[in-house]
């Protein structure tokens, strides 16, 4: 299962219900990872935002809790793919959320998210919210 972002952030902040299901995967024992460009989302908003030491300290301290999904050549292929085509299609996502979507697919990952608004437009993504 891959942790997208919006719940990355939600966990964070200690949103209930990322919170929730956080313990509710820790149980389970499946394998959770974080995207690259999970990371990149992240680190972004901390410059953006100037925000304090402690918020970089608990990003550092979740993406070390966690396996990394890197963007190798078959998923940016998959993530081109996708944002090719729905761009063509007018149903664009951000460039960032196409970049998980081909990780999740190469990887054969669902992707954990409270955005299902944009990762429903990806054909043959499994999606799951909280």
């Amino acid at each position: 299962m891959i942790l997208e972002t919006t719940f990355l952030i939600d966990l964070l902040r200690g949103r209930q219900e990322a919170v929730s299901k956080m313990k509710e995967l820790e149980g389970s024992h499946l394998p959770l990872f974080i995207a690259t460009p999970s990371i990149v989302e992240l680190w972004s908003g901390i410059v953006r935002f100037n925000r304090p030491q402690s918020e970089k300290i608990k990003i550092l301290q979740t993406i070390s809790e966690q396996l990394i999904l890197d963007l190798t050549k078959e998923a940016a292929v998959e993530a081109g793919k996708i944002d090719g085509t729905l761009v063509k299609t007018g149903k664009e996502i951000e460039p960032e959320d196409s970049m998980i979507a081909g990780i999740a697919i190469t990887n054969h990952e669902a992707v954990l998210t409270r955005n299902t608004e944009h990762f429903r437009r990806v054909m043959g993504l499994t999606t799951e919210r909280y």
